[in-house]
């Protein structure tokens, strides 16, 4: 896409990632041949349903794919260095230093027996062992400050504290080894809309204050569309749409994405018609011949059903995987 022959200029680039996973019924490619860039001070959102391999994508990032998934091809360069050929103690300095990981759920992630400042503890010791306690404390409570939380709350436990509270300190640990790239999936789940609007504001402020690179995954397109530069939709494992967030939303150009959008409510109509895409997402470990997307589209042709499309340039920075915009090269 575009600016890959610039690789060393980007923060991060993936060239050609794959991943599958492998089943007793046989393989499933969760993410394949996908190819991005992000810069320095970027937010990137990765927008797709359940299964289509976004979460797979952010997991790959920071090399930590469950098994029974691997990374069977491709790049990523973070800094112009391929992180998927780092040893075990350089991708164990990498996580948190340099890349860090808001995952969905706060309560599987933070330990329930231990106060929350001993989490802040644990990682900032851990990465720099010559900080101690008193110091760490010290800088979780300036990192609470930093995303709203009172810092006497530090000496809670996790259930003591709400799940937008719980989600802020997720993110106060992500940004507190001050990395170049933070990756926030699913960072709104199971919250209220209000609390959603803060987490999100908190993020992109906290973006620009510490000049880190944010990717945001989620399956609502709402949610990235005015807090994105660009926007990555994804389905079945195929990237079918890359664009700058304003021309997806003017310009969508893939029947998927339109669909995502047709199905947003919008609060200043006094009246509207939602779609819903029709069907479900397809059976991974036996997709359909062709276009993955074909059997839910509006607008199928005897091609898509036969012909698998590639991600082509239909105009300046804006990708599209459809027949009806040509095979690729």
């Amino acid at each position: 896409m575009s600016g890959e022959n610039k690789e060393n200029s980007h923060l991060l680039t993936v060239n050609n990632l794959t991943v599958e996973y492998w089943a007793r019924r046989g393989r499933i490619r969760a993410v394949e041949d996908v190819s991005f860039s992000l810069d320095k001070g970027e937010t990137l959102g990765i927008v797709g349903e359940s299964g289509s391999g976004k979460s797979t994508l952010g997991l790959s990032l920071i090399h930590l794919v469950p098994y029974p998934g691997r990374i069977v091809r491709g790049t990523i360069l973070l800094e112009g260095q391929d992180v998927l050929k780092f040893g075990r103690e350089k991708t164990r300095d990498l996580r948190g230093r340099r890349l860090s990981y808001v995952f969905q759920d706060p309560m599987m992630s933070l330990n329930p027996v231990e106060r929350i400042g001993s989490h802040f503890v644990e990682l900032i010791q851990t990465h720099e062992p010559k900080v101690t306690k008193a110091e760490a404390m010290i800088r979780a409570k300036k990192l609470f400050k930093d995303v709203g939380i009172q810092p006497e709350r530090i000496d809670d436990y996790p259930h003591q504290l709400s799940g937008g509270m719980r989600q802020r300190v997720m993110i106060a640990l992500a940004i507190a080894l001050n990395p170049s790239l933070v990756i926030a999936d699913e960072p709104t789940t199971a919250l209220d809309v209000i609390v959603q609007a803060k987490i999100l504001d908190l993020l992109n402020a906290l973006r620009d204050a510490y000049g880190m690179a944010l990717i945001l995954i989620t399956h609502d397109l709402s949610i990235v569309l005015e807090r994105s530069d660009r926007i990555m939709v994804m389905y079945a494992g195929h990237v079918v749409e890359y664009a700058q967030s304003a021309d997806v939303y003017r310009n969508p150009q893939h029947p998927y994405t339109q669909g995502l959008l047709k199905s947003i409510p919008n609060v200043e109509l006094d009246e509207q018609t939602l779609e819903a895409i029709a069907g479900s997402p397809p059976d991974m470990l036996n997709p359909p011949k062709g276009c993955r997307f074909w059997p839910r589209c509006y607008c199928p042709s005897e091609r898509c059903k036969k012909d698998e499309p590639r991600l082509v340039s239909t105009e300046q920075d804006h990708y599209v995987r459809c027949s009806k915009y040509g095979r690729g090269e």
